[in-house]
Parts: C-alpha cells; sequence; structure tokens
C-alpha cells in the first residue's frame, strides 16, 4: 500500500477549557486509526504534548466553554494561531453542564460553593489574584471568536474527529453524516 506523504505535517493543538475533558478521551478513542494519522499531522498545545502554547498551528480543537478570564485568553490565543479553529463538544458549542450555573449569578454559586456547603471549613470566598477572574456567565465560544467548524456531542464520536482531520488533510469540507453525528 502506498501512502502520499504531505509536504508538511499538518499541526493540531488542542486544548479544554471549561468542560470535563471528555472531548479529548473521545480524540483518544481513535485508537488503532490515529497510528497512520502520525504520518501527516502532528502535535502542538495538548496535554497529549504537555506544550503549554500555541505556535502557528492548521486546527485548533477547543472543548469547554469560556467560564473565566484565562478561557477567554486561550481561546483568542487559539483563534490568533489556527487556520481552522473548532469547537468541540456540547460545553464548546452552548456551555454545556459548566453553563447550568448561569440559572443563578455569580455570587450566589460563589456561595453557595465557599460560603453554605457541607463540611466548609474555614469558610471565605477566595480572592487570589493568581486564580483568573470568573465571568458573570459560562458562554459558547462562537460569542467570542469566529468559529469555522462544530463538533456536536457529549463528547463527539471518535470517527468525527477522524473525519474532521481527514477533511483538512485532503482539503474539503467535512461529511459528518448522522452516523457520525448520532447520539443513541
Amino acid at each position: 500500500m502506498n501512502h502520499s506523504v504531505p509536504a508538511r505535517k499538518v499541526r493540531v493543538a488542542t486544548c479544554s477549557l471549561a468542560g470535563c475533558f471528555g472531548c479529548h478521551m473521545s480524540f483518544l478513542d481513535m485508537d488503532e486509526a490515529i497510528v497512520p494519522l502520525i504520518e501527516t499531522i502532528e502535535f502542538d498545545r495538548s496535554p497529549l504534548t504537555d506544550i503549554k502554547t500555541v505556535s502557528q498551528c492548521d486546527i485548533g480543537l477547543v472543548e469547554g466553554g469560556l467560564c473565566n478570564e484565562e478561557n477567554r485568553e486561550v481561546l483568542h490565543q487559539f483563534r490568533q494561531h489556527c487556520t481552522y479553529l473548532v469547537a468541540v463538544g456540547a460545553c464548546a458549542i452552548n456551555g454545556g453542564v459548566p453553563a447550568m450555573r448561569n440559572h443563578f449569578s455569580l455570587q450566589e454559586c460563589l456561595e453557595e460553593s465557599y460560603l453554605n456547603g457541607i463540611g466548609v471549613v474555614d469558610a471565605q470566598i477566595p480572592s487570589d489574584p493568581e486564580l483568573p477572574a470568573l465571568l458573570p456567565k459560562v458562554t459558547p465560544l462562537q460569542t467570542e471568536v469566529k468559529i469555522d467548524f462544530f463538533l456536536p456531542g457529549c463528547p463527539p464520536p471518535a470517527a468525527a474527529f477522524l473525519e474532521l482531520i481527514q477533511a483538512v488533510l485532503e482539503n474539503r469540507e467535512p461529511q459528518l453524516n448522522y452516523t457520525i453525528r448520532r447520539f443513541d
């Protein structure tokens, strides 16, 4: 079998904002299908590489919604450095489970967590300047930057990640048909 190797590898960066990391786990569920990809892609910033900053990349996969100022900074860095930015999963696309706090004020959430919670000792709301400031509401990525592709799901199936990467490699639109997007 003759594989054509591209002139340069496609650079892929990933990050998790306000989410559970399940989308990264689903990405890894590609299992052995990821092996041939290694000939054509390389990872930049990602928990898979432990690289902390993003350089110029072809694909940025971002899971999780915007919960704090650090999330916002990371998202803007990804948008600036990635040709295609992909909102991955329910949290990135609509806020997901983290957005459940949007039904309450930020102050109510902080008080319930740090002052009124069961077993709270030395009750105080953290105010360390090292902690990123929380945003008043958790918001989806597209409220802040332009998103090129959406991979829906909680999490999206591994086949959706594979199709997206293959489409970029082949310079075509991804075909995310029902069998890749269904949740049953």
